[in-house]
């Protein structure tokens, strides 16, 4: 089923640039690397702060290819994957017939899915996407309307911070080649406490943050105290 209207929040440059590399998903060597790197880490963040996956209702918003929905179904999650971008749904599709996993993909937008299913699962994830919206707390906030009572909500995005813009976007765009160039624009980083006041204005408490670092010597990915770069967050519904 698909929603379109004029008040939809989506920039149409950042879902055709994800069309355009839609069928690289999948290969853990493309502009996607990153992703595939931080996936366990953050499967067992989002773990860890539901109280386990097993049996939860989970819907992930901005699921593109489904790297981060299948590794939660893998783990006994039952996951709606949802996103705008048609080209990564089916890619996401196509995939589950390799892996014999169960997600439920939907071509739907976070407020229009909201209004579809208030308060219908245990756990939503947004997962580096509130970088590539016009209006972020828009879908904080559509996040928090599909929450079930006392339910977990987990995002994670890019701090507007001059450590990131060296890192990710110097670093990782034209010196290391990691993404392609343009992949992010500074100004959309979003700082923790902008977005803990989407997630209070939405009615939800943030009860962690934590940060992810990446060490180029040893190419690993670990969650601290940083939250300079990449970080996530916790929140839940009273």
């Amino acid at each position: 089923m698909t929603h379109s209207d004029a008040t939809v929040n989506v920039d149409p440059a950042e879902i055709e640039k994800f069309q355009a590399i839609a069928s690289r998903w999948w290969d853990p060597h493309s502009e996607f690397k990153p992703l595939h790197d931080i996936n366990p880490l953050r499967v067992d963040y989002i773990e860890r702060q539901a109280g386990g996956l097993k049996d939860k209702t989970v819907v992930d918003i901005g699921c593109g290819g489904g790297l981060l929905s299948e590794a939660m179904a893998a783990r006994g999650a039952r996951v709606t994957g949802i996103d705008l971008a048609e080209a990564s749904l089916d890619v996401a599709r196509m995939h589950l017939h390799e892996s014999g996993l169960e997600v439920d993909y939907r071509h739907v937008s976070a407020e229009a899915f909201a209004d579809e299913q208030a308060e219908a699962f245990e756990v939503v994830t947004c997962l580096e996407m509130l970088e590539h919206v016009p209006n972020p707390a828009s879908i904080v906030e559509a996040a928090a309307r599909l929450l079930k009572p006392g339910g977990t909500l987990v995002l994670s995005t890019l701090n507007r911070h001059p450590k990131a813009f060296a890192l990710a976007i110097v670093g990782a765009e034209y010196l290391l080649g990691m993404l392609p160039r343009g992949t992010h624009e500074y100004a959309r980083f979003i700082k923790p406490s902008e977005l803990a006041r989407y997630a209070r204005r939405a009615g939800l408490q943030v009860t962690d943050v934590s940060g992810m670092s990446y060490n180029p010597l040893t190419r690993q990915y670990r969650l601290g105290q940083d939250v300079d770069v990449n970080y996530l967050m916790s929140c839940t519904t009273p």
